[in-house]
C-alpha cells in the first residue's frame, strides 16, 4: 500500500487512526498498540502476504538475541551471540537481494549457463534488516534497556517508517510508545501532521512524478545507446536528479506527518541537501538516519579516523561502498559508492591541507561559496547518473553525451542568441528533441522550477517551523490559514493521484 495511494489516504489512514485513539481513550493502552502493530502488518502484507512470515519471524528472533545479549552472560558468550544475530540479518539481506546477482556474475566468469529463479525482492527488508542490527548492537552495548515485546513489535513494524525509513533507533522510540499522551488525540499535533503529510503529498504526486516523465525515456534510450545530444543529457540527468530529491523528500515528510498525527516524533531524514556546500555536508542532509547508521556501526567499527589518516580515508571508501551496495544489487550502485567514497576522500583531504597545512581562513567568499556548491551539485549528478542507470554501459553513454562526445548542441531556439559567437566553437543548434523522444521542450521549465525549489526555497521544517518538547509540540504559524491552504492543495493533488506511481525508495 503507497502513501499516495486511495485507499491508503481514505480507508487504511482514517480507520487506523480512529480506532487507536477510540481504544487508547479508555485507557486500553495495551491494545491500542496492538491494534497498530496488526494494522502496519496489513500496510505490509497488502504489498504481498507471503512475505509477512519473514518479517514475523524477524522479529522473534531479533528481540530473542537482543534480551539474550543484553543478560549478564560471559563477554565471549554475549560477541558469539552478536555475530550469529548479525550474520543471520545479513544472511536474509543477502539472499533476497544479491543472490541473484551473484549468480549471474559467477555465471559470465564460469562461461556457464547456471541461474537462480528470479528472487523477488520482499518491501522493507533493507531498512528493518538494518533498524534491528542497530537493536542487536545496542543491546549488546547495553544501551537498550527496555524489553517489552508488544513495543518491540511497534518499534519494527511502525507503518509510517517501515517501508523506506527513516531507519531509527530503539531508544529514540521506546519512551515515545510508553508515553500515555500518545494515546489522546492531540489536535494540534494530528493537525501538523496533516499540514505536513500534505506537503509531502505535493511534492511527490506534483512534482516528482510531474518531471519523472522527462527522466525516463532519456534514460531508457542511453541504455539503448541511441546518441543522445548534450543538451538531452543533461536535461534527463538533471531530471532524474530532481525527480529523486522531491520523491524522498515527498517520502519523508509524509512519514514524519503521519507519525505527528499519532502524536510520534520520527527523526528529520532529508534537510535540503543540495544546498550543501560539500560532500562532507551533502551525507549530514541526504537521507541523514542511514548516514548516522554507517557511520556509528560500520566506519566507526572499521577504526573511523583513530588510527591515522590512510586507514582514515580507507574507511570513508569501504563505508561509502557498503552504502552503496546497500542500495542495490548491481554494478551501478557499487560504482556510485565508489564515487562517493572518493568524494569524501578529497573532501576531507582539502579540508586537512587547507586548515591544517595551509592554515587558510576558516572565513569563505560569497564567490567561493557559489562554486563550492556548484560543484558539489555537480558531482552529485553524475552519481546519480549512476544510481539512476541500469547498466554501465547505459551510464558511461549519459556521461559521454554529458561531456559532449556527440557534440555540443543547444536548443534551435537560442540561435539567434548565441548562435554567431558560438557556431565558431563547434556549438550546433539543432534543437532539444535531436536523439530523444522526451519533450524537453516543456522539461526545461520544470527543471528551472524545481532547480530553484531545491536551492533556495526553505524546506518543510522551515515552513512548518515547528518543534518538539516532551513529546509537546509547538509551532508559530497561523493554522487556520495554512488549513485552507492545505485543503486547496489536497483537492487538486487528488485530481493528479496514479495508484502506479510508486516512490523510488521502496526498490531499495
Amino acid at each position: 500500500m503507497l502513501f499516495n495511494s486511495f485507499e491508503f489516504i481514505f480507508l487504511f489512514l482514517p480507520v487506523t487512526l480512529f480506532v487507536f485513539f477510540f481504544i487508547g481513550k479508555r485507557n486500553q493502552h495495551q491494545i491500542a498498540m496492538s491494534w497498530l502493530v496488526l494494522s502496519s502488518l496489513f500496510f505490509y502484507g497488502w504489498w504481498n502476504p507471503a512475505y509477512l512470515g519473514l518479517i514475523l519471524f524477524s522479529m522473534l528472533f531479533n528481540y530473542a538475541f537482543g534480551t539474550m545479549l543484553s543478560n549478564g552472560e560471559k563477554p565471549k558468550f554475549r560477541k558469539c551471540y552478536l555475530w550469529i544475530g548479525v550474520l543471520t540479518n545479513l544472511g536474509f539481506l543477502g539472499y533476497f537481494k544479491y543472490a541473484n546477482f551473484f549468480v549471474e556474475q559467477l555465471s559470465l566468469l564460469s562461461n556457464s549457463n547456471f541461474h537462480l529463479e528470479k528472487i523477488l525482492l520482499p518491501l522493507a527488508i533493507s531498512f528493518f534488516t538494518f533498524q534491528q542490527i542497530a537493536f542487536l548492537v545496542d543491546s549488546y552495548r547495553h544501551e537498550t534497556k527496555e524489553f517489552n515485546f508488544l513495543q518491540y513489535c511497534l518499534f519494527v513494524t511502525f507503518f509510517p517508517q517501515l517501508i523506506a525509513g527513516p531507519i531509527v533507533h530503539h531508544k529514540e522510540m521506546m519512551p515515545q510508545f510508553a508515553n500515555n499522551k500518545i494515546y489522546k488525540v492531540n489536535y494540534e499535533s494530528l493537525a501538523i501532521g496533516v499540514i505536513i503529510f500534505t506537503i509531502g503529498l505535493f511534492k511527490k504526486v506534483i512534482l516528482a512524478d510531474g518531471i519523472a516523465v522527462y527522466a525516463t525515456p532519456i534514460f531508457g534510450e542511453a541504455e539503448a545507446e541511441v546518441a543522445l545530444t548534450f543538451f538531452s543529457a543533461w536535461g534527463g540527468a538533471l531530471a532524474y536528479t530532481l525527480q529523486l530529491y522531491f520523491d524522498f523528500s515527498g517520502y519523508s515528510d509524509m512519514a514524519i506527518g503521519i507519525a505527528l498525527m499519532f502524536g510520534i516524533k520520527l527523526p528529520i531524514n532529508f534537510n535540503s541537501p543540495y544546498k550543501s556546500h560539500s560532500i562532507i555536508e551533502f551525507w549530514r542532509r541526504w537521507h541523514i538516519t542511514l548516514s548516522r547508521f554507517l557511520r556509528d556501526y560500520l566506519y566507526i567499527t572499521l577504526g573511523g579516523s583513530r588510527k591515522g589518516n590512510i586507514r582514515r580515508y580507507t574507511n570513508l571508501f569501504l563505508t561509502m561502498l557498503l552504502g552503496g551496495i546497500w542500495h542495490g544489487a548491481g554494478w551501478t550502485f557499487i560504482v556510485w559508492g565508489m564515487l562517493h567514497g572518493t568524494y569524501l576522500m578529497i573532501n576531507h583531504g582539502w579540508r586537512k591541507l587547507r586548515f591544517d597545512i595551509l592554515s587558510l581562513s576558516s572565513r569563505v567568499s560569497v564567490i567561493e561559496v557559489f562554486f563550492a556548491r556548484a560543484l558539489t551539485l555537480i558531482a552529485v549528478i553524475v552519481g546519480w547518473v549512476y544510481f539512476r542507470s541500469e547498466t554501465l554501459n547505459g551510464a558511461n553513454n549519459m556521461l559521454f553525451s554529458m561531456l559532449g562526445g556527440n557534440g555540443i548542441s543547444l536548443p534551435s531556439s537560442l540561435s539567434a542568441v548565441f548562435g554567431h559567437s558560438l557556431s565558431n566553437f563547434g556549438v550546433v543548434f539543432e534543437g532539444v528533441f535531436q536523439g530523444t523522444k522526451a519533450n524537453l521542450d516543456d522539461g526545461i521549465k520544470w527543471i528551472i522550477l524545481l532547480l530553484i525549489f531545491a536551492l533556495y526555497f526553505p524546506n518543510c521544517q522551515q515552513i512548518i517551523k515547528y518543534k518538539f518538547k516532551e513529546n509537546i509540540i509547538y509551532s508559530n504559524f497561523n493554522i487556520i490559514s495554512v488549513g485552507i491552504i492545505t485543503g486547496v492543495c489536497l483537492y487538486y493533488i487528488f485530481t493528479k493521484l496514479s495508484s502506479d506511481a510508486e516512490f523510488l525508495y521502496f526498490n531499495f
